[in-house]
């Protein structure tokens, strides 16, 4: 998946959890990226964000803490 995908699909949960009140929506961000992008999304998004993640909406990079990495893929 691309990366411009990823961010869309990121930012597209973060718009949906901006309507809970505001100590929930981070959490809620990185719940539900949690329980449904698998690792290698997860991943990949982990390279957005250390590439900056300037396409990515404020509150996905709050809640970046709070997403499980991925363990490194084995050769």
């Amino acid at each position: 998946m691309s990366p411009d995908k990823l961010a869309y699909m990121a930012n597209q949960i973060a718009t949906f959890f901006k309507s809970r009140p505001e100590h929930e929506a981070a959490a809620g961000v990185a719940d539900h990226i949690n329980s449904f992008w698998e690792p290698r999304m997860r991943a990949k998004l982990f390279e957005i964000l250390d590439a900056g993640g300037t396409d990515l909406d404020p509150l996905v990079v709050e809640a970046a803490p709070m997403i499980r990495q991925p363990k490194p893929e084995r050769a």
